[in-house]
């Protein structure tokens, strides 16, 4: 499966435009991480525009989130560690994190919503300006950007990157596509 067969793929599944831009989020960080690691880029990211393919096909319904997207990117040609880190990162099936990829999809995914709720609430809008110091407090506001999980964000740990320089890492990886994201 190649980038451009799964952003057509996006076009046909997804139509919330904020959704797809989560999506180019998620796939920014983890092309990052996977050059941190020294891993496969195009499998990483990857995992990461595809893993919400199916939100809106599921009207997100948690129980059937992801084990559909998986199915989905199966049929498409994605490659079963994909298919395997799209299914895991919702912890509503228990399907257990194997994987360095499955543990770094699993605690991105959160990451991009807290990274752009941090730069909305700046007078510009921009990622530009926005530093990390700035995330990492708004991150222990538990108030603020609610949904974007923070025991997930946290679980960075696990695949051996401190909270700081993950929230770096995100940061920087969503600024090289700020205009693909609006910010």
């Amino acid at each position: 499966m190649t980038r451009e067969e799964a952003l057509n793929s996006i076009k046909v599944n997804v139509r919330n435009e904020n959704l797809v831009k989560h999506m180019l989020a998620t796939e920014a960080i983890m092309r990052t991480l996977a050059k941190r690691f020294n891993d496969d880029v195009e499998e990483w990211g990857l995992a990461g525009l595809l893993h919400d393919i199916d939100v809106e096909l599921t009207n997100g319904d948690m129980s059937t989130h992801s084990k559909l997207g998986a199915d989905l990117i199966r049929e498409l040609g994605a490659s079963e560690s994909i298919a395997h880190a799209v299914l895991c990162h919702n912890e509503a099936h228990g399907v257990p994190k194997e994987t360095t990829l499955d543990k770094a999809l699993f605690c991105v995914d959160p990451l991009t919503g807290l990274i752009t709720a941090t730069a909305l609430v700046r007078p510009d809008k921009k990622l530009a300006g926005l530093e990390a110091k700035s995330v990492i407090k708004k991150f222990k506001q538990k108030g603020f950007a609610a949904g974007a999980n923070r025991q997930q964000i946290s679980q960075c740990s696990e695949i051996n990157i401190d909270f700081e320089e993950f929230i770096e890492l995100g940061l920087t990886s969503m600024k090289a596509i700020a205009a693909d994201l609006g910010l």
